[in-house]
């Protein structure tokens, strides 16, 4: 539990008993909201649950002495507001959480505490601090196959690292940067606010990086980075859409002082098929027929993105634009099943017919005699010329 909820959670509210409570109201309290709002009771019910937890986050701390203790002693420091009592009573309080964003790097409540009060129990520390690289973006495109398979590729980066001509100096070639007078290499300048309280905050005269660089290198003009561009190869997962933003952990900019590496985004775009599409983890597909295989029924052969064919079945009657389904020919999921393939009918029309094949076709119109399919048609209805 961090100092920031103990600060700001009044546990003997919660379970209405008062600061000065024997440990067995404490039990007795608990076990009797346990019993009111237990989710067994109350089943579905958020409101319920979530009193249920608070009344155990309650009960944890205030049924141990040692935590109680701590929690007590944190209470009485930081208020229930989650503000910082200076000593003193002056009534003005300070954000718990301005204070470890602005007093600290991370390293934890004694860093704060010695922030506050100078040199009484904290350290002073003249570490650089470490830097994460920055994110880099590219972009690649790929075949239509290739983003459903899954490739690797070649990709050029350009991102920032240590400049080659000063080594991440940022000194001209034969000089050093010299420790900042200002904040004594620690790139961290504090402030007072008023009586013993004090805050630190990035140095002004180094901008945070320790050293002073009085002739500056003329590549980098004294930053320390250059521009670096590198080829690298970069996996794109199977299944892979258009437009998908890949992340690729820790293959972008380099961090500074021992700082971890910044990550490289991949947007990919996909070339399109000239059979297949997409819809999801789904592929599609026109297959086109002759009237009379929809009007009888047939056996045809569905083409498949990875080759060859699977036959389908398309019984007598098929309408043009009805579509079938292929188990598990589709693009891959995470869980490492397939989509399916969708095969939408296209009935073909021939564009000439010789005199016999005409004769043909007006016999089975006579003797389908099939109803009008359009109702709106009749002897009365008008005519456009």
């Amino acid at each position: 539990m961090s100092t920031t909820d103990w600060a700001n959670k009044d546990y003997y509210k919660v379970l209405g008993v008062s600061k000065d409570a024997k440990p067995e109201e404490i039990k007795k309290a608990f076990r009797k909201l346990a019993r009111e709002n237990h989710p067994d009771s109350h089943p579905g019910d958020k409101a319920a649950e979530a009193r249920f937890k608070e009344a155990s986050e309650a009960n944890d701390v205030l049924s141990d002495p040692k935590k109680r203790k701590e929690y007590d002693q944190q209470r009485s420091l930081f208020g229930g507001g989650g503000g910082f009592k200076f000593p003193g009573g002056g009534g003005q309080n300070v954000r718990v959480d301005d204070l470890f964003r602005n007093a600290t790097n991370g390293d934890g409540l004694g860093d704060l505490f010695g922030n506050l009060f100078g040199s009484t129990g904290g350290r002073r520390t003249t570490t650089r601090a470490a830097r994460r690289g920055a994110d880099v973006e590219g972009e690649v495109t790929v075949d239509f196959t290739d983003a459903i398979a899954g490739v690797t590729v070649p990709m050029r980066t350009v991102s920032e690292a240590a400049c080659q001509a000063c080594r991440g100096t940022g000194a001209k070639a034969g000089t050093m940067p010299r420790v900042c007078p200002t904040c004594e290499g620690s790139g961290m300048h504090t402030t007072n606010s008023g009586g013993v309280f004090q805050m630190s905050e990035p140095c002004p005269d180094c901008k945070g990086r320790g050293m002073i660089v009085d002739d500056p290198c003329p590549i980098c003009h004294g930053s320390g980075r250059a521009k670096s561009t590198h080829t690298m190869q970069v996996r794109i997962p199977a299944g892979v859409e258009d437009g998908q933003r890949i992340r690729i952990k820790s293959k972008g900019s380099p961090g500074e002082n021992g700082g971890p590496a910044g990550d490289l985004y991949v947007v990919v775009h996909v070339r399109p098929h000239k059979l297949f599409g997409r819809e999801g983890h789904n592929l599609t597909v026109k297959v086109p027929v002759t009237f009379s295989e929809a009007a009888l029924g047939a056996r045809i052969g569905v083409p498949l993105l990875q080759g060859g064919t699977v036959t389908l079945k398309i019984p007598a009657g098929t309408p043009d634009g009805r579509t079938f389904r292929v188990r598990g020919k589709g693009a891959p999921r995470h869980d490492g099943t397939r989509g399916d393939l969708l095969a939408t009918i296209a009935v073909t029309v021939p564009t000439s017919l010789d005199a016999d094949a005409q004769a043909a076709l007006k016999e089975f119109a006579a003797r389908a005699n099939q109803p009008d399919p359009r109702p709106w048609d009749s002897p009365h209805s008008g005519s456009v010329s």
